[in-house]
Parts: C-alpha cells; sequence; structure tokens
C-alpha cells in the first residue's frame, strides 16, 4: 500500500527549546558541524489504492487542517515515499 509523508515544523519565529536542547548537546558528543536543530513531526498515511493528485491534495487539505497547528506550525513537505525507501 502506498505511503504519502507529512512534514510539519514550527514556524521560524517559534521557540523550538526541544531543538536547542539537542544542538547544544552535539558538541559534546563530538557532532561539531551542526549550527542549530529545528524539532518537528512526521505523520505517514497510508493510502488504499493508487495516490492521485486528489488523494494528494486531499491529504494536503489534512495536513494543514489536522495534523498541524497553523498559528505555530508549517506543513513542509506532503510527499509519497518512495518504494525504495526501504524499511529498517
Amino acid at each position: 500500500m502506498p505511503t504519502i509523508v507529512v512534514d510539519v515544523m514550527p514556524k521560524p519565529e517559534i521557540l523550538d527549546p526541544q531543538g536547542k536542547a539537542i544542538a547544544a548537546n552535539l558538541p559534546r558528543l563530538g557532532f561539531t558541524s551542526f549550527e542549530s536543530v529545528r524539532q518537528g513531526k512526521r505523520f505517514e498515511l497510508t493510502v488504499s489504492g493508487e495516490v492521485t493528485e486528489q488523494v494528494l491534495a486531499e491529504a494536503r487539505t489534512v495536513a494543514e487542517e489536522m495534523l498541524s497547528n497553523p498559528v505555530i506550525e508549517d506543513v513542509v513537505n506532503v510527499a509519497v515515499l518512495s518504494d525504495d525507501a526501504g524499511e529498517a
């Protein structure tokens, strides 16, 4: 079954304490290449059937109206998960 992935991130002007905590600890763990971290959310919507433009449009609407809080978050990605992504 196809899967649509929705990524939601806090708006840039919103404080991200979890991202700040992660960023503060990266150098302590030896990771010095990263300047900042923003922590977001990922949703996976399983589709029963073919993913058409109509289904993608419906997923975008769901993302904007139900999966995110438009006051503090942006929907940054709505896409079909490729079959070659594999599962861990």
